[in-house]
């Protein structure tokens, strides 16, 4: 009898043995097609030679150092080598263990910020419905999926949430796609308004949301928007790239694709690609002096900020993708996995949409393509395919409550960078008998 603390205590998962490229491999020798990175976390794979010696050679040397005693050459690195390449003017990196840590640490530097420049009475945080920003309770409180948020609504803080910008669901037929981006931008300033300027400190969003509603990309001109009504209040920008970004959508940072920067973003995920947990909170120039120039001292911490082997790590997988030019080859796969999912679903009677950027791609599922009805949630479609897939020996994302939370269903797909033409094939194939079988 196990003892570990599953995810669902009437499941019984087969045990990992290995992995390998594109594949795990359980203790019985079967092998899966890793579709969803785990949950867009394997962008290199598993067993990737180069991070693997990154990781051995650091535990050679020291695996961990409290960051209240000491910095480490690889945080020292990775902060230099991702301020680089980061839009705007990000200019400092605080080192975590996973996206939710790198969300709380977002939060809580936010409201400090506005302590720190005078400004006390800003608290208020703004994000959008069918968002989803972690689990711990203040990433948990921006997030706005109803089913992950309703059983611990009494323990968390409140937070504004508008529309999303969904343009599948929500553009009038009337409207051209930026129009509607700009409607449903112009939302946050009205919630803005009815707050009270003077009362918020933070707008969050992912760039391409992820989990809860699958690979939804804003429209043209949407987020730029938003930038413009931040500015216009004062209200900080946050963009949480924990899924969508380090090349996941063809950009390393997800944002550059909008041409939006930032005052904060959080990563994780591909950041460390799965070989050693790993996030990161990076904010601006200016937000770091202000925390410099008044007390010095950011109230907030963790025993394994800026771990020194999961650094090395995440310097290794960061290296990787930018010398094999994988943000090129996300761009390149990333267009071939949908011209393939659009030739095997486009005319299917029970795909409404297919959608994302890059190597993070998404079909959504409908009872009705024409009035774009979801199924029962009570049939838990998402849930079968998931299980038809695994049974194929293909791991994909499926997701339910799309549309609001409890309705709809959708598969999400994120696999390594290095998914092959014949794998994306494989990929395909597998789903598609999945969701006959689901159907």
């Amino acid at each position: 009898m196990s003892h570990v603390f599953p995810r669902h205590t009437k499941s019984s998962n087969p045990v990992i043995a290995g992995g390998e490229g594109c594949y795990l491999i359980d203790v019985e020798g079967k092998r899966y097609l890793d579709g969803s990175g785990g949950a867009a976390v394997s962008c290199l794979g598993h067993g990737d030679q180069e991070v693997l010696q990154a990781i051995r050679d650091q535990l050679d040397k020291v695996a961990f150092a409290h960051t209240g005693f000491f910095t480490s050459n690889p945080a020292e690195e990775l902060a230099d080598l991702l301020v680089q390449h980061a839009p705007g003017d990000i200019d400092r990196v605080y080192f975590v263990s996973g996206g939710s840590e790198a969300v709380e640490a977002s939060l809580k530097l936010a409201r400090q910020y506005f302590l720190e420049t005078g400004q006390p009475d800003r608290h208020r945080v703004i994000a959008r419905r069918q968002s989803y920003h972690g689990n711990t309770l203040g990433a948990l409180a921006a997030g706005g999926n109803l089913w992950r948020r309703e059983p611990f609504a009494p323990i968390m803080v409140e937070t504004s949430h508008i529309a999303p910008c969904f343009d599948y669901h929500e553009r009038r037929e009337t409207e051209t796609v930026f129009e509607y981006g700009q409607r449903a931008a112009d939302e946050l300033e009205t919630e803005i308004n009815r707050l009270g300027a003077e009362t918020v400190m933070a707008f969050i969003a992912e760039p391409v949301v992820g989990a809860t509603a699958g690979a939804v990309p804003a429209v043209e001109g949407y987020f730029s928007r938003i930038r413009e009504i931040c500015n216009k209040h004062g209200v900080l920008l946050i963009f949480d790239e924990v899924m969508c970004g380090m090349g996941r959508t063809g950009h390393l940072f997800a944002c550059d694709h909008d041409g939006v920067a930032p005052d904060i973003i959080c990563i994780a995920k591909g950041l460390g690609g799965g070989y050693q947990p790993i996030g990161a909170m990076l904010c601006s120039s200016r937000i770091y002096a202000a925390i410099e120039q008044g007390t010095g001292f950011f109230q907030h911490g963790h025993t394994y900020l800026a771990h020194p082997t999961a650094c090395a790590a995440g310097l290794a997988v960061v290296k990787a993708i930018l010398t094999r030019d994988l943000v090129g080859r996300v761009r390149k796969q990333g267009a071939k996995l949908d011209e393939m999912l659009k030739s095997a679903f486009d005319q299917h009677p029970h795909v409404g949409d297919i959608r994302g950027r890059g190597l993070f791609r998404a079909i959504e599922i409908v009872e009705d393509r024409g009035e774009k009805t979801p199924f029962d949630p009570k049939r838990g479609i998402h849930k079968k395919i998931k299980t038809e897939a695994f049974r194929k020996g293909l791991i994909c994302y499926p997701g339910g409550g799309t549309l609001d939370g409890e309705r709809g269903d959708h598969v999400l797909l994120a696999p390594p960078y290095i998914i092959e033409d014949a794998q994306i094939d494989e990929l395909v194939t597998k789903l598609d008998t999945a969701l006959r079988m689901a159907l």
